[in-house]
Protein backbone atom coordinates (compact mmCIF):
# COMPACT_ATOMS: atom_id res chain seq x y z
CA UNK A 1 0.00 0.00 0.00
CA UNK A 2 1.19 3.65 -0.77
CA UNK A 3 2.06 5.93 2.20
CA UNK A 4 0.07 8.48 2.27
CA UNK A 5 1.46 12.45 1.88
CA UNK A 6 2.16 12.88 6.13
CA UNK A 7 3.81 10.03 6.41
CA UNK A 8 6.01 10.38 3.44
CA UNK A 9 6.81 13.69 5.08
CA UNK A 10 7.66 12.68 8.50
CA UNK A 11 9.93 9.68 7.28
CA UNK A 12 12.07 12.68 5.27
CA UNK A 13 11.76 15.02 7.27
CA UNK A 14 11.33 14.24 10.98
CA UNK A 15 13.93 11.55 11.75
CA UNK A 16 16.97 13.60 13.01
CA UNK A 17 14.56 15.74 15.42
CA UNK A 18 13.12 12.31 16.91
CA UNK A 19 16.56 10.55 16.99
CA UNK A 20 18.55 13.34 18.60
CA UNK A 21 15.84 14.07 21.13
CA UNK A 22 15.93 10.60 22.70
CA UNK A 23 13.99 8.11 20.51
CA UNK A 24 15.59 5.13 19.07
CA UNK A 25 16.75 4.77 15.32
CA UNK A 26 15.77 1.57 15.25
CA UNK A 27 12.09 2.86 16.38
CA UNK A 28 11.92 5.57 14.07
CA UNK A 29 12.84 2.67 11.19
CA UNK A 30 10.48 0.16 12.39
CA UNK A 31 7.54 2.37 13.32
CA UNK A 32 7.82 4.29 10.00
CA UNK A 33 8.15 1.25 8.43
CA UNK A 34 4.87 -0.41 9.65
CA UNK A 35 2.50 1.99 9.22
CA UNK A 36 1.04 3.58 5.57
CA UNK A 37 -1.52 6.26 6.85
CA UNK A 38 -1.23 9.32 9.05
CA UNK A 39 -4.21 7.53 11.36
CA UNK A 40 -1.81 5.22 12.47
CA UNK A 41 0.70 7.07 14.07
CA UNK A 42 -0.77 7.60 17.59
CA UNK A 43 -1.22 4.06 18.19
CA UNK A 44 1.98 2.82 16.23
CA UNK A 45 4.17 5.35 18.62
CA UNK A 46 2.49 4.42 22.15
CA UNK A 47 2.90 0.74 21.06
CA UNK A 48 6.38 1.35 20.87
CA UNK A 49 6.47 3.45 23.74
CA UNK A 50 4.59 0.80 25.93
CA UNK A 51 7.47 -1.12 25.36
CA UNK A 52 9.73 1.24 27.12
CA UNK A 53 7.46 1.96 29.80
CA UNK A 54 6.86 -1.96 30.66
CA UNK A 55 10.67 -2.24 30.70
CA UNK A 56 10.99 1.03 32.83
CA UNK A 57 8.30 0.00 35.59
CA UNK A 58 10.10 -3.36 35.75
CA UNK A 59 13.15 -1.66 36.01
CA UNK A 60 11.68 0.14 39.15
CA UNK A 61 10.34 -2.54 40.67
CA UNK A 62 13.57 -4.42 40.78
CA UNK A 63 14.99 -1.25 42.62
CA UNK A 64 17.40 -0.86 39.44
CA UNK A 65 16.97 3.10 39.69
CA UNK A 66 19.33 4.04 36.75
CA UNK A 67 17.79 1.70 34.15
CA UNK A 68 14.31 2.97 35.29
CA UNK A 69 15.33 6.70 34.92
CA UNK A 70 16.59 5.75 31.22
CA UNK A 71 13.84 3.92 30.29
CA UNK A 72 11.08 5.67 31.11
CA UNK A 73 12.31 8.90 30.03
CA UNK A 74 13.05 7.01 27.03
CA UNK A 75 9.01 6.05 27.05
CA UNK A 76 7.84 9.82 27.76
CA UNK A 77 9.53 11.11 24.84
CA UNK A 78 8.04 8.40 22.64
CA UNK A 79 4.63 9.25 23.93
CA UNK A 80 5.58 12.47 23.24
CA UNK A 81 6.02 11.81 19.70
CA UNK A 82 2.84 9.61 19.46
CA UNK A 83 1.01 12.68 20.15
CA UNK A 84 3.12 15.29 18.05
CA UNK A 85 0.65 17.27 15.55
CA UNK A 86 -1.47 14.28 15.78
CA UNK A 87 -4.47 16.93 16.65
CA UNK A 88 -7.56 15.44 14.37
CA UNK A 89 -7.98 12.56 17.43
CA UNK A 90 -7.56 14.38 20.55
CA UNK A 91 -8.83 11.36 22.54
CA UNK A 92 -5.89 9.70 21.13
CA UNK A 93 -3.69 12.37 21.47
CA UNK A 94 -4.78 13.25 25.72
CA UNK A 95 -4.69 9.24 26.21
CA UNK A 96 -0.65 9.21 24.64
CA UNK A 97 -0.18 13.31 26.41
CA UNK A 98 -1.10 11.75 29.48
CA UNK A 99 1.35 8.65 29.56
CA UNK A 100 4.08 10.62 28.04
CA UNK A 101 3.49 13.14 31.31
CA UNK A 102 3.34 10.04 33.95
CA UNK A 103 6.21 8.64 32.74
CA UNK A 104 8.72 11.85 32.92
CA UNK A 105 7.12 12.21 36.41
CA UNK A 106 8.15 8.57 37.28
CA UNK A 107 12.00 8.97 35.68
CA UNK A 108 12.94 12.94 37.15
CA UNK A 109 13.83 11.40 40.71
CA UNK A 110 16.27 8.82 38.88
CA UNK A 111 17.70 10.64 36.19
CA UNK A 112 21.35 12.59 36.76
CA UNK A 113 21.14 15.15 37.83
CA UNK A 114 17.26 13.97 38.90
CA UNK A 115 14.65 16.56 38.21
CA UNK A 116 11.14 18.07 40.12
CA UNK A 117 8.38 18.39 38.75
CA UNK A 118 6.86 21.58 39.58
CA UNK A 119 3.34 23.84 39.36
CA UNK A 120 3.52 27.86 38.48
CA UNK A 121 0.20 29.37 39.78
CA UNK A 122 -1.11 30.98 36.11
CA UNK A 123 -4.53 32.73 35.65
CA UNK A 124 -6.08 30.49 38.30
CA UNK A 125 -4.96 27.17 37.39
CA UNK A 126 -0.88 26.11 37.07
CA UNK A 127 1.49 25.51 34.04
CA UNK A 128 3.52 22.38 34.70
CA UNK A 129 7.41 22.55 34.75
CA UNK A 130 10.47 20.28 35.13
CA UNK A 131 13.24 22.26 37.21
CA UNK A 132 16.51 20.45 37.32
CA UNK A 133 19.65 21.43 38.87
CA UNK A 134 22.98 20.26 38.29
CA UNK A 135 25.13 18.39 41.30
CA UNK A 136 27.43 19.74 43.75
CA UNK A 137 26.07 23.50 43.23
CA UNK A 138 24.27 26.02 45.42
CA UNK A 139 22.13 28.35 44.00
CA UNK A 140 22.88 28.40 40.65
CA UNK A 141 22.11 30.54 37.09
CA UNK A 142 18.32 29.51 35.83
CA UNK A 143 18.00 28.85 32.00
CA UNK A 144 14.09 29.16 30.96
CA UNK A 145 13.27 26.69 28.40
CA UNK A 146 10.48 27.53 25.67
CA UNK A 147 9.61 25.40 23.35
CA UNK A 148 7.98 25.30 19.82
CA UNK A 149 4.44 25.23 18.87
CA UNK A 150 4.19 20.97 19.34
CA UNK A 151 7.02 20.75 21.50
CA UNK A 152 6.72 19.89 25.06
CA UNK A 153 9.40 19.55 28.40
CA UNK A 154 9.23 15.83 27.79
CA UNK A 155 11.41 16.55 24.36
CA UNK A 156 13.99 18.58 26.38
CA UNK A 157 16.00 15.81 28.17
CA UNK A 158 18.78 16.19 25.47
CA UNK A 159 18.92 19.74 25.31
CA UNK A 160 18.90 20.43 28.90
CA UNK A 161 21.98 18.28 29.54
CA UNK A 162 24.29 20.86 27.70
CA UNK A 163 23.55 23.44 30.41
CA UNK A 164 23.28 20.99 33.49
CA UNK A 165 26.64 20.23 32.55
CA UNK A 166 28.23 23.43 32.91
CA UNK A 167 26.60 24.39 35.58
CA UNK A 168 22.80 26.07 34.50
CA UNK A 169 20.00 24.65 36.37
CA UNK A 170 16.86 24.79 33.71
CA UNK A 171 13.29 25.22 34.14
CA UNK A 172 11.48 23.65 31.18
CA UNK A 173 7.86 24.39 31.28
CA UNK A 174 4.51 24.28 29.24
CA UNK A 175 3.35 27.70 28.22
CA UNK A 176 -0.23 28.98 27.08
CA UNK A 177 -1.39 26.59 24.13
CA UNK A 178 1.85 23.82 25.13
CA UNK A 179 2.12 20.42 26.24
CA UNK A 180 -0.32 20.26 29.65
CA UNK A 181 -0.99 23.92 29.07
CA UNK A 182 -2.73 23.54 25.92
CA UNK A 183 -6.16 22.23 26.61
CA UNK A 184 -6.52 25.65 29.36
CA UNK A 185 -4.52 28.23 27.43
CA UNK A 186 -4.39 29.40 24.21
CA UNK A 187 -0.77 30.42 22.54
CA UNK A 188 0.00 34.07 23.31
CA UNK A 189 2.21 36.47 21.34
CA UNK A 190 2.69 38.49 24.04
CA UNK A 191 4.73 35.65 26.06
CA UNK A 192 6.82 38.48 27.98
CA UNK A 193 3.78 37.79 30.35
CA UNK A 194 4.37 34.89 30.83
CA UNK A 195 8.34 34.92 31.57
CA UNK A 196 7.03 37.46 34.07
CA UNK A 197 4.82 34.87 35.90
CA UNK A 198 7.95 32.08 35.96
CA UNK A 199 10.73 34.38 36.86
CA UNK A 200 8.42 35.80 40.08
CA UNK A 201 7.73 31.94 40.93
CA UNK A 202 11.48 31.78 40.80
CA UNK A 203 12.44 34.59 42.62
CA UNK A 204 10.46 33.09 45.23
CA UNK A 205 13.07 30.41 45.72
CA UNK A 206 16.11 29.59 47.71
CA UNK A 207 17.96 27.48 45.87
CA UNK A 208 18.78 29.01 42.30
CA UNK A 209 20.38 32.50 41.44
CA UNK A 210 17.34 34.26 39.91
CA UNK A 211 19.43 37.28 39.36
CA UNK A 212 20.86 35.27 36.41
CA UNK A 213 18.46 34.25 34.60
CA UNK A 214 18.83 33.34 30.36
CA UNK A 215 16.34 31.99 28.17
CA UNK A 216 16.51 29.47 25.59
CA UNK A 217 13.82 28.53 22.57
CA UNK A 218 13.51 26.60 19.88
CA UNK A 219 11.22 26.87 16.35
CA UNK A 220 8.46 29.27 17.55
CA UNK A 221 10.15 29.32 20.77
CA UNK A 222 12.34 31.16 19.09
CA UNK A 223 9.98 33.95 18.76
CA UNK A 224 9.19 33.37 22.54
CA UNK A 225 12.15 34.18 23.70
CA UNK A 226 13.74 37.04 22.15
CA UNK A 227 9.81 38.75 22.95
CA UNK A 228 10.36 37.80 26.13
CA UNK A 229 13.82 39.32 26.25
CA UNK A 230 12.69 42.57 24.40
CA UNK A 231 10.09 43.64 27.77
CA UNK A 232 11.65 41.40 30.40
CA UNK A 233 14.58 43.01 31.55
CA UNK A 234 15.40 40.23 34.29
CA UNK A 235 16.23 38.21 31.45
CA UNK A 236 19.99 38.46 31.08
CA UNK A 237 20.75 36.61 27.74
CA UNK A 238 18.62 35.15 25.15
CA UNK A 239 19.09 32.28 23.00
CA UNK A 240 17.05 31.86 19.89
CA UNK A 241 17.17 28.73 17.51
CA UNK A 242 15.14 28.93 14.29
CA UNK A 243 12.06 31.02 15.10
CA UNK A 244 9.85 33.27 12.89
CA UNK A 245 10.15 37.02 12.63
CA UNK A 246 6.81 37.04 11.56
CA UNK A 247 4.71 33.80 12.01
CA UNK A 248 1.41 34.99 10.03
CA UNK A 249 3.98 35.64 6.99
CA UNK A 250 4.74 32.08 6.57
CA UNK A 251 1.52 30.83 7.00
CA UNK A 252 0.66 30.34 2.93
CA UNK A 253 4.38 27.87 3.08
CA UNK A 254 3.45 25.82 6.06
CA UNK A 255 2.89 22.04 5.95
CA UNK A 256 -1.03 20.59 6.69
CA UNK A 257 0.08 19.48 9.70
CA UNK A 258 1.99 22.50 11.08
CA UNK A 259 -1.39 25.06 10.25
CA UNK A 260 -3.45 22.17 11.56
CA UNK A 261 -1.61 22.21 15.28
CA UNK A 262 -1.93 25.80 15.05
CA UNK A 263 -5.09 26.53 14.76
CA UNK A 264 -5.64 23.40 17.68
CA UNK A 265 -3.22 25.06 20.17
CA UNK A 266 -4.36 29.05 19.36
CA UNK A 267 -8.25 27.57 20.34
CA UNK A 268 -9.13 29.35 16.63
CA UNK A 269 -12.06 28.25 15.39
CA UNK A 270 -11.11 28.25 11.85
CA UNK A 271 -7.79 28.54 9.77
CA UNK A 272 -8.84 31.83 8.47
CA UNK A 273 -9.07 32.92 12.61
CA UNK A 274 -5.79 31.22 13.64
CA UNK A 275 -4.07 32.95 10.51
CA UNK A 276 -4.93 36.59 11.78
CA UNK A 277 -4.18 35.30 15.17
CA UNK A 278 -0.52 34.31 13.52
CA UNK A 279 0.25 37.40 12.34
CA UNK A 280 0.52 38.93 16.37
CA UNK A 281 3.52 36.76 16.12
CA UNK A 282 5.97 39.68 14.78
CA UNK A 283 8.73 40.70 15.84
CA UNK A 284 8.53 43.94 14.02
CA UNK A 285 9.45 46.82 16.28
CA UNK A 286 10.10 44.90 19.06
CA UNK A 287 13.59 43.15 17.90
CA UNK A 288 15.07 46.95 19.00
CA UNK A 289 14.12 46.57 22.32
CA UNK A 290 16.48 43.46 23.29
CA UNK A 291 19.49 44.91 24.92
CA UNK A 292 20.95 41.64 26.64
CA UNK A 293 23.41 39.59 24.50
CA UNK A 294 21.52 37.75 21.66
CA UNK A 295 22.63 34.17 20.52
CA UNK A 296 20.56 33.52 17.16
CA UNK A 297 20.85 30.43 15.42
CA UNK A 298 19.40 29.60 11.89
CA UNK A 299 19.09 26.88 9.81
CA UNK A 300 20.15 27.01 6.07
CA UNK A 301 17.61 24.45 4.76
CA UNK A 302 15.21 25.33 6.96
CA UNK A 303 11.80 24.93 5.52
CA UNK A 304 9.22 26.19 8.30
CA UNK A 305 11.71 29.25 9.76
CA UNK A 306 13.69 30.39 6.81
CA UNK A 307 17.37 32.24 7.89
CA UNK A 308 16.69 35.37 6.72
CA UNK A 309 14.00 35.76 9.70
CA UNK A 310 16.89 34.97 12.14
CA UNK A 311 19.43 37.47 10.23
CA UNK A 312 16.91 39.78 9.81
CA UNK A 313 16.35 39.55 13.98
CA UNK A 314 20.08 39.74 14.59
CA UNK A 315 20.27 42.99 12.41
CA UNK A 316 17.54 44.69 14.76
CA UNK A 317 18.69 43.67 17.55
CA UNK A 318 20.22 46.59 19.96
CA UNK A 319 22.74 44.38 22.38
CA UNK A 320 25.49 42.29 21.65
CA UNK A 321 24.98 39.57 19.04
CA UNK A 322 25.93 36.39 17.52
CA UNK A 323 24.45 35.21 14.71
CA UNK A 324 25.03 31.17 13.32
CA UNK A 325 23.93 30.42 10.32
CA UNK A 326 24.47 26.81 9.95
CA UNK A 327 24.12 26.10 5.87
CA UNK A 328 23.49 22.85 5.91
CA UNK A 329 20.93 22.57 8.91
CA UNK A 330 17.61 21.75 8.79
CA UNK A 331 14.68 23.18 10.90
CA UNK A 332 16.69 23.81 14.35
CA UNK A 333 19.21 22.21 12.72
CA UNK A 334 18.37 18.78 14.26
CA UNK A 335 20.71 17.32 11.50
CA UNK A 336 23.81 19.27 12.49
CA UNK A 337 23.20 19.35 16.33
CA UNK A 338 26.38 19.27 16.90
CA UNK A 339 27.18 22.63 15.08
CA UNK A 340 25.53 24.45 17.77
CA UNK A 341 24.12 22.67 20.79
CA UNK A 342 27.73 22.61 22.88
CA UNK A 343 28.83 26.51 21.70
CA UNK A 344 25.26 27.66 22.61
CA UNK A 345 25.76 26.39 26.05
CA UNK A 346 29.16 27.68 26.44
CA UNK A 347 28.02 31.04 25.53
CA UNK A 348 25.09 30.76 27.54
CA UNK A 349 27.71 29.83 30.72
CA UNK A 350 29.54 32.74 29.88
CA UNK A 351 26.57 35.46 30.26
CA UNK A 352 25.45 33.86 33.79
CA UNK A 353 28.79 34.00 34.96
CA UNK A 354 29.03 30.28 35.52
CA UNK A 355 32.87 29.57 36.76
CA UNK A 356 34.49 27.45 34.36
Amino acid sequence: MEKDKRITHAATHWGPRLIVNGLMYSDFQDVLGSINHWDEWCAAWSARAAIHEGMGRKALADRNFTSAGDHLMRASVTYHFAKYLFVQDMTQLRAAHSKAVDCLTLALPYLDPPGERVLIPYEGKSLAGVLRKPRNTTRPPVVLMTMGLDSTKEELNTFELEFLRRGMAILAFDGPGQGEAEYDFPIRYDYEAVAAVVIDWLERRNDVDASRIGIWGISLGGYYAPRSAAFEKRIRACIANCGPYNWGALWNVLPELTKAAYVQRSHSKSEAEAKEKAFKLNLQGIAKKITCPSFIIAGGLDRLCPPEDAKRLASEITGPVELLVIEDGNHVAHNRSYRYRSQSADWMARQLSVPK
